[in-house]
């Protein structure tokens, strides 16, 4: 058995930046690794045997000298899908493995009493979204309201979904469709979108505030991931509001709840931002969101010291008009705040964006020890295409 050689690691290099910026000029591509013109093309050529790499254009001359041609993945590749599946709305995300989006659905979620039917349900969504894609799909992330372990069990689902409790979800999945599944919460695939979109984010604490309260951190730009079902169960603390917790009033069951309790008559949690009504039941409403937001972001400010906050969610409109008298309240209580922000965020669509970061990671990382290991599975140097 023979172990990889730096020619390997090179290539795998090489694949690693076309992943990553494809389409992109050889030249580009020269500067991006930092390895020499005849490594690169030597390494190109063989990714181009393998199937990994296309011409993908002509680029315009800006000089003297040859025309570069483009380079990038070819769809036969393959593509992933991220899921969003909420308790009111499910969304599909599929892209190519450069995350190039290749189609999306969004629809209400379906009611389920069984875990297969919720299963081909799914399945079903993602060959919809995957209708015009090409190659195999390689990865599926599912994103949960709920804490998930191990990318299998799912703890603490929202209410409407407390039959796929457990690992029967991600199964009934995978027997269905012949690529890899794993799930996880809708908290971490939020978090890892805004990771993604800003590579300086360091210590960072995000609140799904949803049909259940969700919550995520990164430690080094990197998802923090407990060992027990325990971790990010943030909803049972209490909210400083009477006998509430958080979950209570930072999630729009529990806030639709205590409102109508307060005479507020609201058909649905948006009406309490977007209807006129009676000043002090709204009032009184407000002051306890405001007071359960202060509370959350207190807890992770002196556990966790994130530099900042976000929140997303079916709530976050109300979190955006509550904000001015959060932050004078924070800093009147804490000797440094961290920054609160709400991110755009669009229902269905945004946490499946996330999942698919998750799934283009892991598809990435398996392609690239697939170039490495396919010299240790006894192939020629030069007909080592990998085996992925």
């Amino acid at each position: 058995m023979t172990n990889p050689t730096s020619r390997d690691y090179n290539k795998a290099s090489v694949l690693d930046v076309v992943l990553s910026h494809a389409p992109l000029t050889r030249n580009k591509l020269i500067e991006l690794t930092g390895l020499s013109k005849a490594t690169v093309s030597r390494a190109v050529e063989e990714l181009r045997a393998d199937g990994f790499v296309v011409d993908g254009g002509i680029d315009e001359i800006t000089g003297r000298g040859r025309r570069s041609t483009y380079l990038d993945l070819p769809g036969t590749t393959g593509h992933v899908a991220g899921v969003s599946f909420g308790a009111q709305t499910t969304g599909v995300l599929v892209t190519d493995l450069r995350g190039r989006e290749i189609q999306h659905v969004t629809v209400p979620t379906a009611d389920h009493q069984e875990i297969e039917d919720a299963a081909r349900w799914l399945v079903d969504l993602i060959a919809q979204a995957a209708q015009s894609a090409q190659g195999p799909l390689r990865q599926i992330v599912a994103a949960v309201p709920g804490r998930v372990r191990g990318g299998t069990e799912i703890f603490g689902p929202a209410e409407s979904m407390k039959i796929f409790a457990g690992s029967g979800l991600q199964q009934a999945i995978e027997n269905l469709i012949e690529a890899p599944v794993l799930l996880d919460s809708d908290a971490n695939a939020s978090l890892l979108g805004i990771l993604t979109d800003d590579a300086t984010i360091k210590n960072a604490a995000l609140f799904s505030v949803s049909t259940i309260l969700n919550f995520a951190s990164c430690t080094d730009h990197e998802l923090a991931r407990g060992s027990t079902p325990t971790f990010g169960d943030i909803g049972v603390l209490s909210s400083g509001v009477g006998d509430e917790n958080l979950d209570d009033l930072l999630s729009t069951r529990g806030l639709l709840r205590f409102a109508r309790k307060r005479g507020l008559d609201l058909e649905r949690i948006e009406d309490l931002w977007l209807q006129p009504h009676a000043e002090a039941p709204h009032a009184e409403v407000l002051q306890a969101f405001t007071t359960a937001i202060v509370t959350a972001v207190s807890v992770v400010a002196v556990t966790l010291d994130p530099e900042s906050v976000y929140f997303v969610g079916r709530l976050r409109p109300l979190v955006e008009i509550v904000l001015p008298q959060v932050r004078e309240r924070l800093d009147q209580t804490l000797p440094a705040a961290p920054e609160i922000r709400t991110s755009p965020h669009q229902i269905g669509l945004s946490t499946a964006q996330g999942a698919v970061y998750a799934c283009l990671t892991i598809a990435q990382e398996r392609l690239r020890d697939a170039v490495l290991s396919a010299r240790r599975q006894g192939q020629a140097a030069e007909q080592a295409a990998p085996a992925f």
